[in-house]
């Protein structure tokens, strides 16, 4: 029986999509020439996610299967002292089942972007772009170490930065691309302190010895204050978190990050970026145990994103930014999960909804492409009959992400909704409380956009603004507005199919290794005796089919089914109710319009106050005490002693010599005259 696997085979996974990126983006582009076609460049790097995936799958088999592990270091770039700088690979339950969510995700994208991208002058470097996004997301997910872990994570975040800025001649791309690094090096900045502090108290980048010592760490105290510092290492390492997986308040860069193209809302916001928070506090859970005050602080976070995000998602018009909101609030409920010690439930709603909510990002696209890039739910409709495949897939992603019994997001969901409710943290009772409130809330604003896409009265012909499309709103030039929709290419529908899949079955199949077997018995750790929610969950479990019966006469279920049946008579049976009850709460819509004014905080207060200090620094700082007082001021007060100096040599032989008898005159009245003021003195 195999115990370990191949350094060399685990290499090739992410650097397959690294090779792939650099052609593409050297020899696909200007850069290099243009020496290779948009054949040759999807070919290679999705050739490259290919192999990635396929060594993915048997890596998940032999993890699996044979109980193999890997955590071995490959390289060591540098020695400090005692610390060891290295790069390397853990391979375990958590490490193959983030390996394969990631490389089949993004391997259905680099498919679906031949058809989407089709007419785009930056094919070549969107393919570039797309694997390199892989290739760091892969490094992230397979470290061993803390240093590797903040390469990954650095590195997603550039790439995105790349993708959403994309079209970079459109301002509200650049617009949001800047968002969302600034807001990301807020959240890095708390990431780099908790692992600054694990160097500075555990002496060591590596997991294995770093949770080796959380015990140690758990009795130290935060130099100059009673706080624990493992609760500092903690909150540290959690706003890290918030910032990839956006959670309030640094939440805010996610939804403009839309402006990118279709495919790249699929990746960032399905399998890959935005679940790194996730990943991470769940390979960090033997810290996270040590701390109830770091996990109520995780819980009460997920909670309020859960819910209040999830309110944005109903008045959204924009067919992604509807998608992009539910991402929010179901990255609240993979947080809410891991405040309630429940990471194996957390990580598991991660893989079922990337499946799902990849799927709904690209069935969007596939609608945007069908309606000829309209974008706005108001002015489509009845597209059931024209796009089929686009119709039936995207209902099974609609069924999935609110949880409907049987469908992969019913069994993660209940299971996140069912530990909170067994949690004892003082957070858990207004938790509880978000992700019930929030299942409605999703079934709502899901079947909102689902109804008015899909069925109801054709729209498409009456937009206002057919004739203002942007040459950069999507990806080609027809824009023959009053053509009739038409389903999307078979590279676009293909990826559809094989995402909807999963989206259906993963969930009945995984539930039971997954959470009560083995899969994850030497990644996640959790302290049973202090944190009861997974064994009450085990205690509760007998089979999924079971789980699914018990679920049909469950609250969620019927809160979910009065969202839909909410959706519905509100926008099939009677379309004309919704503005009336606008114009009835308009105070509630318009705070919800501003996104309960946290743009406008960070931009006007925030970016105000940063905009004042820099100033100050660069004006007094720089200006006055660097440039003024030190570099100025010294050049002058050297330039005025030069001056005075060179009064005193001037070059004349008796001017020297009258120098030295007056030096001697001063020196002889000095040892004379002093020993007898000293001697006056003292009678």
């Amino acid at each position: 029986m195999s115990q370990t696997l191949s350094a060399s085979t685990l290499l090739v996974v992410p650097m397959a999509p690294l090779v792939g990126a650099i052609l593409a983006g050297v020899l696909g582009t200007s850069f290099g020439g243009n020496q290779i076609g948009r054949r040759a460049s999807h070919s290679l790097t999705i050739l490259g996610v290919f192999i990635a995936f396929v060594l993915s799958a048997m890596t998940l088999n032999s993890v699996v299967v044979d109980g193999a592990r890997f955590n071995e270091t490959l390289y060591t770039w540098m020695t400090v002292g005692g610390l060891k700088m290295e790069v390397g690979f853990l391979v375990d339950g958590l490490t193959a089942m983030m390996m394969c969510v990631v490389t089949f995700v993004s391997l259905m994208v680099h498919i679906y972007t031949i058809g989407y991208m089709e007419e785009d002058e930056g094919y070549n470097r969107f393919f570039a772009y797309i694997s390199l996004f892989t290739f760091s997301m892969l490094m992230l997910v397979m470290s061993n170490n803390m240093l590797q872990l903040f390469f990954g994570w650095e590195a997603v975040g550039l790439v995105s930065y790349l993708l959403i800025g994309f079209w970079f001649n459109k301002p509200t791309a650049i617009f949001a691309n800047m968002k969302a690094f600034l807001v990301n090096r807020v959240g890095d900045f708390g990431f780099i302190l908790g692992i600054a502090l694990i160097v500075a108290f555990g002496g060591t980048l590596n997991y294995s010895e770093a949770f080796a010592k959380a015990e140690e760490l758990s009795r130290l105290s935060f130099p100059g204050t009673e706080w624990m510092l493992i609760t500092v290492i903690c909150i540290c390492l959690f706003i890290g978190a918030m910032g990839k997986s956006a959670q309030f308040p640094l939440h805010v860069w996610l939804p403009d990050s839309m402006e990118g193209p279709t495919p790249i809302s699929a990746l960032i916001h399905a399998a890959t970026m935005v679940t790194a928070g996730i990943f991470m506090v769940a390979r960090m859970s033997p810290l996270f145990e040590l701390s109830d005050t770091a996990l109520n602080f995780v819980m009460i976070i997920g909670a309020i994103t859960a819910l209040f995000m999830g309110f944005l998602g109903i008045i959204q018009n924009d067919i992604k930014r509807v998608v992009a909101y539910s991402t929010l609030s179901q990255l609240g409920y993979m947080t809410v999960a891991l405040g309630a010690s429940a990471y194996s439930v957390a990580v598991f709603h991660l893989m079922t909804h990337a499946f799902f909510k990849a799927l709904l990002f690209l069935a969007a696209g596939s609608v945007i492409m069908g309606v000829h890039h309209n974008q706005d739910i108001r002015w489509m409709g009845g597209l059931r009959k024209y796009m089929p495949i686009t119709w039936i897939t995207a209902l099974l992603g609609s069924l999935a992400l609110i949880g409907t019994p049987l469908f992969s997001g019913f069994y993660s969901k209940d299971e996140i909704i069912m530990a909170v409710h067994a949690s004892t943290l003082p957070g858990a009772g207004f938790a509880y409380f978000a992700v019930l409130a929030g299942v409605f809330v999703t079934a709502f604003y899901s079947f909102r956009m689902y109804f008015l896409v899909f069925h109801g009265k054709e729209r498409f012909d009456q937009n206002p603004d057919a004739h203002h499309h942007d040459a950069h709103d999507d990806h080609d030039g027809h824009h023959d507005d009053h053509a009739k929709p038409h389903e999307s290419p078979w590279v676009v529908w293909v990826p559809l199919v094989l995402l909807a899949i999963p989206s259906v079955v993963i969930g009945f199949m995984t539930i039971g290794p997954m959470l009560f077997g083995d899969f994850f018995k030497d990644a996640i750790f959790v302290n049973h005796e202090t944190h009861k929610a997974m064994e009450m969950l085990r205690e509760e479990f007998h089979g999924p089919l079971q789980l699914a019966l018990h679920g049909l006469t469950a609250l969620p279920f019927w809160l979910a089914l009065a969202g839909v049946a909410a959706s519905y008579y509100l926008y099939i049976v009677n379309p004309a109710l919704p503005a009336a009850i606008k114009a009835r709460v308009m105070p509630l819509y318009t705070l919800l319009e501003n996104k309960y004014y946290l743009d406008w905080f960070n931009e006007n207060v925030l970016a105000r106050a940063a905009r004042m200090l820099g100033t100050g620094l660069w004006k007094g700082g720089d200006q006055a005490i660097i440039d003024g007082a030190l570099v100025n001021g010294s050049w002058k007060l050297v330039g005025w002693i030069s001056g005075v100096v060179r009064r005193v040599q001037s070059g004349y032989l008796y001017h020297y010599a009258l120098a030295m008898i007056l030096g001697v005159f001063v020196l002889m009245t000095y040892f004379v005259t002093w020993p007898m003021i000293v001697q006056w003195l003292g009678k």
